[in-house]
C-alpha cells in the first residue's frame, strides 16, 4: 500500500539569484505532527506565486520519493555535491513526499485517500526558473521536462489531518487523462 512518506510546510522568503531577489516558498521543512488540510492548502503553508502555484486546484502538491536519488545524481554532476550531498525532503517544494505511487500511476480526478482527508489529483507541476535555483543548477527545469520527473497538485476533496507515515489509497476518478500525458503536452513546446 502507498504511505505518505513526509509532511512539509514553509514560508515564502526572498533568496538571490544572481542579480535579482526573488520569492520563494520552495524550502519546505518536514512536519511530525498531524498537519491541517483546508481547501487552499496545509495549514502552515505558503505559495510564493499565486498566479502559478496555489488555489483550490493546486492547493497541495505531492512529489515521489523515489525520484529523489535521481536529483541527488543530477546534483553530484553539476558538482553540487560539496554544497549539500543529501537533498532533504520538501527540497523540490513538495508538501507531501509519496512512496508507492508515481506520476504514471495517477489520473487526473483520482483521489488519494488518506486516514483523514481526501486529495483529488488535478494537474502535474510544471517546471520554472525557481526550480533551476533551487535545486542549485541552471539544467535542472530542462531535466524535469525531458524525465517527467514532476510531481503533481492536489485539490482538497475532504479536509482533516495529515501526518507522516501514514498510507493511503489510490481511489481511481474517471481515467480520461494521465498526469504524464497532461505533463508531455505542456512540456513539448519546451523541448523541441
Amino acid at each position: 500500500m502507498p504511505q505518505l512518506f513526509s509532511v512539509q510546510t514553509g514560508s515564502a522568503r526572498r533568496i538571490r539569484v544572481g542579480e535579482r531577489s526573488i520569492l520563494t516558498a520552495y524550502a519546505k521543512q518536514s512536519v511530525t505532527q498531524a498537519v491541517p488540510v483546508l481547501p487552499l492548502g496545509l495549514t502552515g503553508d505558503e505559495q510564493a506565486d499565486l498566479s502559478i502555484h496555489g488555489g483550490l486546484e493546486k492547493a497541495v502538491y505531492a512529489y515521489p520519493v523515489e525520484h529523489y536519488a535521481y536529483w541527488q545524481a543530477a546534483r553530484r554532476e553539476a558538482g553540487l555535491a560539496h554544497i549539500d550531498d543529501r537533498l532533504p525532503h520538501g527540497s523540490l517544494g513538495e508538501n507531501l513526499t509519496l512512496q508507492g505511487v508515481l506520476e504514471s500511476d495517477v489520473w487526473a480526478g483520482d483521489v488519494l485517500r488518506f486516514t483523514n482527508c481526501a486529495l483529488r489529483v488535478t494537474l502535474p507541476r510544471e517546471p520554472c526558473y525557481k526550480f533551476n535555483a533551487a535545486m542549485g543548477f541552471g539544467r535542472a527545469s530542462r531535466l524535469m521536462a525531458q524525465t517527467g520527473f514532476c510531481g503533481f497538485y492536489l485539490a482538497v476533496q475532504t479536509p482533516g489531518t495529515l501526518r507522516a507515515g501514514e498510507p493511503f489509497e489510490v481511489v481511481p476518478g474517471r481515467r480520461s487523462v494521465s498526469i504524464p500525458t497532461l505533463f508531455a503536452a505542456k512540456m513539448s513546446k519546451h523541448l523541441r
